[in-house]
């Protein structure tokens, strides 16, 4: 691996699937997280609940992620999430509005299905290191 690049691993959020991508890179001051899925990194399970429990479940894998990369979600600057049904756009929103700080990062939101067919919602953000 090149020395402008460093990978991010944690066990406090779900693990990368190997060899196919990392839990986050970072580079020239900037985290590139990967996408997040409600998984509980305890137990490895994919969380029980409504689009609202996956997006807490996510957020908290995003930290964790975020943290062993030496930064916090307050230094989060742009947010990609993908949302399976858009009839769940103003219930995911409500649980996250709860993070990202006062100064919320720039965003964008589209339908459709992530990666395991069923679940709600997943999240991925770039962030910048203090």
């Amino acid at each position: 691996m090149s020395a402008i690049k460093k990978v991010v691993l944690t066990d406090k959020a779900p693990p990368p699937i190997k060899g196919v991508y990392n839990q986050a890179i970072v580079a020239n001051g900037t985290v590139y997280c990967s996408g997040q899925i409600g998984t509980d990194p305890a137990t490895g399970k994919i969380v029980e609940g409504d689009v609202q429990a996956h997006t807490h479940q996510i957020i908290k894998n995003l930290t964790a992620v975020l943290e062993a990369a030496g930064t916090s979600i307050d230094n989060v600057v742009k947010v990609n999430i993908f949302i399976a049904d858009i009839k769940d756009f103003k219930a995911m929103n409500e649980v996250y509005m709860q993070y990202w700080g006062e100064t919320k990062p720039a965003r964008s939101c589209v339908q459709a299905q992530p990666p395991i067919a069923g679940l709600p919602v997943e999240i991925e953000c770039i962030a910048v290191m203090p």
